[in-house]
């Protein structure tokens, strides 16, 4: 049943920018919709803009206020395909929830947002980008299986002596290397030797250690590895009875998944990023990384084919 005025069209001719079906509802003491399809089964609404020059849209709808597309079924809610399958616009501005795009699941054990991207080694599930905030936010746990890449890191918390008013920020310790450390403090015995026991799993985990030990309170010129890890635990010795040792020792990650996905520490950029730079800025360079155009450059063609904010559709139609 559709609400309010209807128009109908019937001109098939794709460069005609014909309008084949339009309603207009008015809110009358209630939320109405202006047009309300349901089928069983099968879909309520199929959309399909096919002009060459591009531009056309399957299905848009407007809100001024509430939702734009209410989908809901018991496989997919919404589907689209296409260049970009489904486009989202948020033009409201002032509430940290507002949003383009906006996914939400009730359901037991299920997801907000599902992303996949599996043809092409540099294809992306997820893309994130911001100009002048964040590209993503987490609020609560993250999980990740595969490797994580980034250009920094670190730790943001509240200051320990002013935590109303100032953070402290750390960063994370890099290497080129999987490694893991490990450390602590020990005393050492009558004979000045100590074992340090670590995990039983150690040995399964780690290969190529290396070693740091440090005397406390005096100084111990002899201190040394006297036995080197074995049955995961290692033998320090060379320092005075009772004293206090702080002892470090690393090692490489030699679990599967490690030896499955070694670092490559360096790597030759493809051919699509020659020329370019992850932070032109840091190089007094203006040439972004190949991506980031390519990104700038398809959102930059999505603007100019999505109708303004507001901005009516044609009425007339034949």
């Amino acid at each position: 049943m559709a609400i309010g005025p209807m128009q109908f069209g019937t001109d098939n001719n794709a460069g005609a920018n014909q309008t084949r079906l339009r309603t207009q509802g008015s809110l009358v003491g209630g939320a109405l919709a202006t047009l309300w399809v349901q089928h069983e089964p099968g879909a309520g609404i199929q959309g399909r803009g096919i002009t060459v020059e591009g531009g056309d849209i399957g299905v848009r709808a407007e809100a001024a206020r509430g939702i734009g597309v209410d989908g809901v079924g018991t496989a997919l809610g919404v589907q689209g395909s296409g260049r970009s399958g489904v486009s989202g616009l948020g033009s409201s501005s002032g509430f940290a929830g507002d949003a383009g795009v906006t996914g939400t699941s009730t359901a037991s054990n299920a997801n907000g947002v599902i992303g996949e991207a599996n043809n092409g080694s540099r294809a992306y599930g997820v893309w994130g980008k911001s100009s002048s905030g964040f590209a993503g936010f987490f609020s609560g746990k993250v999980e990740v299986t595969g490797n994580l890449i980034k250009s920094g890191g670190g730790f943001k918390i509240d200051h320990p002596l002013e935590p109303a008013t100032k953070y402290v920020n750390h960063s994370f310790v890099e290497s080129s290397d999987m490694k893991n450390v490990y450390d602590g403090t020990e005393r050492l015995d009558d004979d000045g030797s100590a074992w340090i026991e670590l995990p039983e799993w150690f040995g399964e985990l780690n290969r190529d250690y290396r070693y740091q030990l440090t005397a406390i309170g005096g100084p111990a010129p002899d201190l040394h590895i006297a036995e080197e890890v074995s049955e995961n635990r290692f033998r320090i010795a060379g320092g005075a009875a009772g004293m206090k040792v702080s002892w470090q020792v690393t090692g490489i990650r030699k679990d599967p998944w490690a030896e499955m996905n070694r670092i490559v520490v360096e790597e030759d950029k493809p051919e699509e990023a020659r020329g370019t730079y992850l932070h032109p800025e840091a190089f007094g360079r203006s040439e972004g990384y190949a991506r980031e155009e390519a990104l700038r450059s398809r959102l930059a063609e999505m603007s100019e084919t999505r109708p303004p904010a507001g901005e009516q559709e044609p009425t007339d139609s034949t």
